[in-house]
């Protein structure tokens, strides 16, 4: 098990928002933090730790007038932390180069692969050709719907008809490095983690590395993260760390996860 930190910008800025809140018309998100401080200094932290594997979500879309200024704090922190972090939000076969010359260790892809609410099989076979599998994160991000955890799309916003299984998980392994998972209906709401999710997801027989993140509140959720998913999943925690105003230390949480 491993922690693995974030970097979420929305507007030009680093926030901690509600997930489920998020709406590109207006540029609306119910937010828990904005930082005075930009994304480079929080890429600086992780560095000077030594934290590798984190991740940078542009949480608006290239339509939006925030889209340059966003874009721009990922590059600072890219180039603040050079092979140290991920990057999603927008990635494409066409666009993902660039987010790599610029010092990215992986892109993160969602949208491009999942269109029209079905796994594009052609789009995932571009993006595998355009980086390489060993640099390519699929974003499996879900909520539940009639109990079942679904796969969501365009930051989070839109279902599509995949479902989050060891079927699913299995079809995918092979393009790419590495699964990152945000349980969206608890993201940012610091309720707790989402444990029949996690509960799944520890159930698969793959070894391909596995990201969680989502509504980690305390201590004990991340004690509980790493008992249910025998030590093998990673996890990230947002809303809650004390760098975004929350009441989790940063070392506690690394002693904790050993």
């Amino acid at each position: 098990m491993e922690f693995r930190p974030c970097i979420d910008i929305h507007n030009g800025r680093v926030k901690q928002i509600v997930g489920s809140s998020l709406a590109d018309t207006g540029n609306r998100a119910t937010e828990n933090f904005v930082a005075e401080k930009g994304a480079d200094y929080y890429a600086g932290l992780y560095r000077e730790r030594g934290i590798k594997g984190g991740h940078i979500i542009l949480l608006n879309p290239a339509s939006s007038e925030y889209y340059e200024a966003t874009r721009a704090q990922a590059f600072r922190a890219l180039k603040s932390y050079p092979q140290g972090l991920q990057i999603g939000g927008g990635i494409n076969d066409t666009n993902a180069e660039a987010y790599l010359d610029e010092g990215a260790s992986h892109v993160i892809v969602t949208s491009f692969v999942f269109q029209g609410g079905r796994i594009h099989m052609e789009n995932l076979e571009r993006m595998r050709a355009a980086v390489g599998k060993e640099r390519l994160v699929l974003d499996l991000s879900c909520r539940m719907r009639d109990g079942r955890y679904y796969i969501v799309t365009d930051r989070w916003q839109n279902f599509t008809d995949e479902v989050i299984d060891g079927r699913t998980l299995d079809m995918l392994k092979d393009y790419c490095d590495e699964f990152l998972i945000h349980a969206v209906d608890v993201e940012g709401k610091n309720q707790g983690i989402e444990e029949p999710l996690v509960r799944a997801l520890a159930g698969w027989k793959g070894a391909t590395p596995i990201t969680y993140a989502g509504g980690v509140h305390s201590y004990e959720d991340i004690r509980l993260l790493k008992a249910l998913g025998g030590g093998k999943i990673h996890v990230t925690v947002g809303s809650a760390l004390d760098l975004f105003g929350g009441s989790l230390a940063l070392d506690t949480i690394m002693e904790l996860i050993g």
